[in-house]
């Protein structure tokens, strides 16, 4: 797909423009796009939803949430030049007769039309319909899917029949922001771009992965949503998948989205059905008790506002993952997310095989594995544990671990580094598929979780209790012990 050189005005229409999604992630992104000035000068924002306020109190709104999650670093004249992109439209999503209302405040002939869903999913539908009764869409028109799309395969494929009902593959993008972060998209360079890695990416020189992604906040008033949900369905089938395609496919053939897309469902294809008969030897999955994160005590699962008390919804989820290919047979990649743990996390831990004789004995006795972690959030950047000689001129070489720290922030002090919502949101305008998600990647991860959430369901082994501020269940633990493998931690 040929992309244009230049990027285009958008209307850009935010359905649930007043959602807790809009209002801290996608108004601040584009906010720091202004601040960057990649948004064209003719590009509008528009945010729909069906409480009644106007352009003006809208506006508002947007400023008290950039000042609340930015705080003193919105600037007066940058607020003036963004807000006058802003706009506000109330409707019922359900009544199609009301998306008429898009003849009149966007314009084809002068902008591209990107619709950006962040809204419940059952209202994908109702927008499809409408936007297309109204007649407003054009070939040139996108739409951008949050997550979750669907919680099944089947419940994913009815809505991107839904979808590609009314835009056509290449008009629809469906977005984890995960891929817009600046290491996971480095994951790229470090891996095709640098002869150290490219050749020693494989089983004869990994011993195994590790993935987690931790979060300190629990439910945090989703209680309806995600005990319908699970940490599975929500975090492991779109963020932990998707990162570790990254990390385990093959070389592209260019930087085309079809090329990437293709290498990302081999890996996909090849993941190990985790099923009945293995499921107990394979997964752990917790639910947090009550306990302390940074000194304050906070409620168990199952204590907090609206708990069903009876629920077995997992908030903690531990998983071995095998890759049947050439490449992998024999490393096991291990995913790792859970709710209420010790600290906000997310990183990928790669693992390399030991040594198979030490002559350093007086300084270990086992010579420790080299790794190369790479730290997503909270603050990106690479590292490498190595040993190195401690200085001196003892007779003895002494070695001690060290570690190679490159901190995006510390090694490009003059480059802005950028959130994955605002790469992703600047793809979306530009018409970029690459770093979205395919419907085919999305239905072979379905396909893959939905065997294990079945599995779960015919074990009826309830979920292992973990308190709120440690790393999950104990049993998470022995699950790697057992081929001698730890946590990072």
């Amino acid at each position: 797909m040929k992309l244009p050189e230049t990027f285009e005005p958008c209307d850009l229409v935010i359905f649930g423009g007043l959602g807790d999604l809009s209002r801290r992630k996608l108004l601040i992104s584009l906010y720091r796009l202004e601040q960057g000035n990649f948004l064209e000068d003719d590009t509008r924002i528009i945010a729909v939803d069906r409480l009644d306020e106007t352009s003006d109190s809208f506006i508002k709104i947007a400023h008290e949430s950039l000042t609340n999650f930015l705080g003193d670093t919105v600037e007066d004249s940058l607020w003036q030049k963004f807000s006058a992109r802003l706009a506000y439209q109330k409707m019922d999503l359900t009544q199609h007769d009301q998306y008429s209302v898009f003849n009149d405040i966007t314009d084809s002939s002068q902008r591209v039309m990107v619709n950006y869903f962040a809204v419940a999913p059952f209202l994908f539908k109702h927008i499809c319909q409408g936007l297309e009764k109204s007649g407003v869409l054009t070939d040139t028109s996108r739409m951008v899917m949050e997550k979750p799309i669907g919680h099944s395969l089947e419940s994913s494929k009815e809505i991107n029949d839904v979808v590609e009902s009314v835009f056509k593959p290449h008009q629809a993008f469906r977005i984890d922001h995960y891929l817009g972060k600046e290491t996971v998209l480095n994951l790229l360079a470090l891996r095709f771009a640098n002869s150290i890695f490219t050749t020693n990416w494989d089983h004869n020189t990994i011993e195994s992965v590790q993935i987690t992604v931790g979060e300190e906040v629990g439910i945090e008033g989703r209680w309806e949503y995600f005990d319908q949900t699970g940490q599975l369905r929500d975090m492991v089938q779109n963020h932990l998948l998707q990162i570790l395609t990254f990390v385990a496919m093959e070389p592209p053939v260019n930087l085309e989205a079809q090329s990437i897309h293709n290498e990302k469902i081999k890996v996909l294809n090849a993941l190990r059905p985790i099923t009945l008969e293995n499921v107990n030897e394979k997964t752990v999955r917790g639910q947090y008790t009550n306990g302390f994160q940074k000194g304050k005590a906070v409620p168990g699962y199952l204590e907090e506002e609206g708990a069903n008390t009876e629920s077995t919804t997992e908030s903690f989820v531990a998983l071995q993952v095998d890759i049947d290919n050439w490449r992998w047979s024999g490393v096991p990649f291990y995913l790792r997310t859970g709710k209420r743990m010790m600290n906000k996390r997310t990183e990928i831990v790669i693992n390399f095989k030991k040594l198979p004789h030490n002559i350093f004995t007086e300084s270990y006795r086992n010579l420790p594995e080299n790794k190369l972690i790479i730290h997503l959030q909270p603050n990106e950047g690479i590292e490498i544990q190595m040993l190195n000689k401690i200085p001196g001129i003892d007779e003895n070489i002494k070695l001690q671990k060290t570690k190679l720290d490159l901190s995006f922030s510390d090694t490009f002090k003059n480059s802005k580094i950028f959130g994955g919502y605002e790469k992703l949101i600047l793809e979306a305008m530009r018409g970029n598929p690459t770093l979205f998600i395919s419907r085919e990647e999305i239905e072979q991860a379905w396909t893959w979780i939905d065997s294990i959430q079945d599995a779960w369901q015919h074990s009826k082994e309830e979920p292992k209790p973990y308190p709120a501020g440690t790393w999950g269940p104990t049993a998470s633990v022995a699950m790697l012990a057992r081929a001698g493998h730890d946590w990072e931690d």
